[in-house]
């Protein structure tokens, strides 16, 4: 067996679901995912969102950023609120806990089905170099729960050439900058003429996002959609509650 699906195989094991606290790791009896302290820090977006971004909103009605610069996807959806609870989970997942991508992988397929009907997923993609430090790509994980769920191919059309440097703090204008050909298209036939479900853990300024999905268009993609485990809150002033590296 693989070294690093062995890895993975183990620590699954050893941190199995619904038998401790998916944030804290307290013992829980209910077959649930937190314990009653860490319930209420998960934020669920099942509120008011923009209809073409998907982040929450004061209002339903399409955000100041969406309206100045329209994203490259035609429309997105998130499970949670990246603040609190939502983002430790996202980034635990992101660190180490795996296991993680069935239960967001299962919140996410949920939004996806809000979405256009897609031909295949895909995702965005890591360094060779990040993919073994971490031992996975978070983006990958999840799009595989989505296929399993929604019942359409997982495919890879792109892939990342270089490193990229961290993106907190930064403008979306410098965040596109940072990313400017940082992606590739490796195969076309997977996504020329479909409609692309791409899936990622955050949605905050959407900057990866647009960058992974001028790409798809440019390989033939009809139209790309977009899922993310958590977004941003969106503030009118343009401000957001917690910012990541998207």
């Amino acid at each position: 067996m693989d070294i690093r699906k062995f890895l993975k195989t183990a620590r699954d094991k050893l941190f199995p679901q619904n038998i401790t606290c998916d944030l804290c790791g307290a013992e829980i009896f209910d077959g649930g995912h937190f314990c009653g302290r860490c319930a209420p820090t998960v934020e669920f977006n099942d509120k008011t969102v923009c209809p073409v971004c998907g982040r929450r909103t004061a209002r339903p009605e399409i955000c100041t950023e969406c309206k100045a610069d329209a994203p490259k996807f035609k429309k997105a959806a998130s499970a949670l609120i990246y603040s609190d609870g939502g983002a430790k989970l996202v980034l635990k997942f992101k660190n180490g806990a795996s296991y993680l991508k069935e239960y967001l992988g299962t919140l996410m397929a949920e939004k996806a089905k809000t979405l256009p009907a897609c031909d295949c997923v895909t995702f965005v993609p890591i360094t060779k170099k990040r993919r073994r430090e971490r031992g996975y790509n978070q983006g990958e994980l999840l799009a595989e729960v989505l296929g399993e769920k929604l019942g359409i191919p997982v495919v890879s059309p792109l892939e990342k050439k270089r490193e990229t440097a961290e993106q907190k703090g930064l403008t979306k204008a410098e965040r596109l900058q940072n990313l400017k050909a940082c992606y590739k298209i490796r195969d076309k036939s997977c996504v020329k003429d479909k409609t692309v479900l791409l899936a990622d853990d955050v949605l905050t300024t959407g900057a990866t996002a647009d960058e992974a999905c001028r790409e798809l268009t440019i390989a033939g993609a009809k139209a790309v959609y977009l899922v993310t485990a958590a977004s941003v809150e969106y503030k009118q002033n343009g401000s957001k509650k917690h910012e990541d590296k998207k």
